[in-house]
């Protein structure tokens, strides 16, 4: 006679990352424990960061889902229900209430996994519900989009609210289906995680491939009128509103579960909550950040770190312990792509950290083979040479150059590491001296004291109390330059000597060159001569980014 033993259940509130990441990294370490996936939507395991480049053409529908019940239940012997929407959590009897399509259903759990990410956020505007007012968080967000568009004539006008990572990729995907697309975005700048140089240049991207750009505006009424809070108003065949997220965490703070004043669930080192029987992943958890703050990062990497975490934890398994989150992102803007991680100067000087920062303007392989694009990066550095965050920008390479940055910071590297990494090289890929190496070569100049420099943001200063020395060409001077400033071709600067003394007059010498190392070596000419200089830090490249009426 053999005993029936009740089995252990494991319940999952949520999918998608953080939910199936931890239901089926339980389901490796724990073959005989019962595990339920609760969604209350209708797909469970959809890649949302794929809706826009269905909504492009890139990618048909189908390859949105990535599972359905039948599937991880074949795969996993996983119960996955979709259109199960919890509404309550009794904590002292372990169980859940649900609205199922077929009435009021409870559910009791041995362990729980709440997974129930982020909401968007509705701005303050009138009209959010006319019927050209769309989002794209979820799959039937986007196949309502797709069936919009379908009904309209050739050629619509789009209005996309909110130019972040989501936004920018509408834009794009909009763009592509023969959409006019005017972008608004209530911050100065698009992509307001980047800093303003930065995203200067994607602003440039969107404006050449016929975008138009209402920044430092917010929308006031949409539908197929959208009024802008600078009275200008636009027709619209289409509003796409996305302009943040939120986590979803009602049922969490309705059953006592410590959240913080933002909403977000507060959980350990092993993504466990404040109940003993409850781990949380996903957007809706707080997370520490790199760097020392709190908050919310709704990415998907983090996501499913955190998912396979909670199954680790549910099950009693090692962890590995939540590391701070850098926030690494990256994005496609047309030819263009922008990427950043760790912290940026903004939040640096917020925060009141002392930093250096460090501009390269490098092609992303050997100049002299075909093909070689401009990469754009920025990185910041502490006192000590430490990686606090960098940021990148170009056609080719970005990416590459991130993900390394990205190693480097979560490593604790400094701009010594940086100098001294053997990254691949072969003409295709690379070059001897990778835009990653430059980065950790110039920071090392700037902060033993070879390279004194000046930042973009300090030309006023810079032109009211210093000689302001360009030794680019005569043919990069006329095609733009500071007013005032003294020409000197690098290649000049030893034999002019005298006359560059007698023009500074005392004055200190801010220089400056295209990108920068033309003006490094004039820098270090006019330092061994007994006069004081520095190097303006990425060049001109970098001021008429910061002063585009120079340009």
């Amino acid at each position: 006679m053999h005993l029936q033993v009740s089995r252990r259940r494991l319940v999952v509130v949520g999918g998608v990352a953080g939910g199936m990441s931890a239901a089926a990294r339980a389901r490796r370490l724990d073959e005989n424990l019962e595990i339920i996936v609760l969604e209350a939507g209708p797909y469970v395991s959809f890649a949302n960061c794929g809706l826009p480049y269905h909504l492009a053409g890139d990618l048909p529908a189908d390859k949105l889902v990535l599972h359905d019940p039948q599937s991880l239940a074949a795969a996993f012997a996983i119960d996955v229900r979709v259109h199960h929407e919890v509404t309550a959590l009794d904590r002292a009897s372990r169980q859940l209430t649900m609205s199922t399509p077929d009435g009021t259903a409870t559910l009791t759990y041995d362990a729980l996994v709440l997974a129930p990410g982020a909401v968007g956020i509705d701005p303050p505007v009138q009209g959010l519900d006319a019927p050209n007012v769309h989002r794209l968080r979820t799959v039937p967000d986007v196949n309502g989009v797709t069936a919009w568009l379908d009904q309209l004539g050739p050629s619509p006008t789009a209005v996309v609210v909110g130019a972040g990572f989501i936004g920018l990729e509408a834009v794009e995907a909009l763009v592509r289906r023969g959409a006019t697309v005017h972008l608004v975005e209530l911050a100065p700048q698009v992509l307001p995680p980047l800093d303003a140089e930065m995203a200067e240049l994607v602003a440039d991207e969107l404006v050449r491939a016929g975008v138009v750009l209402h920044l430092g505006v917010s929308a006031t009424q949409v539908g197929e009128q959208v009024v802008l809070s600078d009275s200008t108003t636009i027709d619209a065949d289409l509003v796409l509103v996305n302009v943040g997220v939120r986590p979803n965490t009602t049922l969490a703070s309705d059953a006592g579960l410590e959240t913080t004043e933002r909403g977000a669930i507060v959980v350990d080192a092993d993504q466990r909550t404040s109940d003993p029987n409850i781990w949380a992943a996903g957007d809706a958890v707080q997370v520490q950040l790199h760097g020392g703050g709190l908050g919310v990062v709704p990415l998907a990497g983090p996501a499913v770190r955190q998912g396979r975490r909670a199954g680790d934890a549910a099950c009693g398994h090692r962890t590995t312990p939540q590391a701070p989150v850098l926030g690494t992102a990256i994005v496609r803007v047309f030819d263009l792509t922008a990427g950043l991680t760790g912290l940026s100067r903004r939040q640096l000087t917020q925060a009141g950290v002392d930093h250096e920062v460090v501009r390269v303007h490098a092609a992303h392989r050997v100049g002299w083979l075909p093909g070689a694009q401009m990469v754009h990066l920025v990185g910041s550095f502490a006192p000590d040479g430490t990686l606090l965050g960098a940021q990148g920008v170009g056609v080719a390479g970005v990416d590459k150059r991130i993900d390394v940055l990205a190693t480097a910071v979560r490593a604790g590297m400094g701009a010594d590491d940086l100098a001294e990494l053997e990254l691949a090289y072969a003409p295709p890929y690379g070059a001897a001296k990778d835009p990653v190496n430059l980065l950790g070569m110039v920071a090392q100049n700037v902060l033993d004291g070879t390279m004194p420099q000046w930042q973009p943001d300090e030309l006023d200063q810079v032109m009211a109390d210093e000689l302001v020395l360009d030794v680019r060409s005569q043919a990069e001077y006329d095609g733009g330059h500071v007013p005032g400033a003294l020409l000197v071709p690098h290649t000049q600067v030893r034999d002019r000597l005298d006359e560059i003394r007698t023009a500074a007059a005392g004055r200190r010498v801010a220089v400056h060159c295209a990108g920068g190392f033309r003006a490094y070596l004039a820098t270090r000419i006019l330092l061994a001569h007994g006069l004081e200089a520095r190097n303006l830090s990425g060049g001109w490249s970098s001021l008429v980014l910061a002063h585009p009426q120079l340009g």
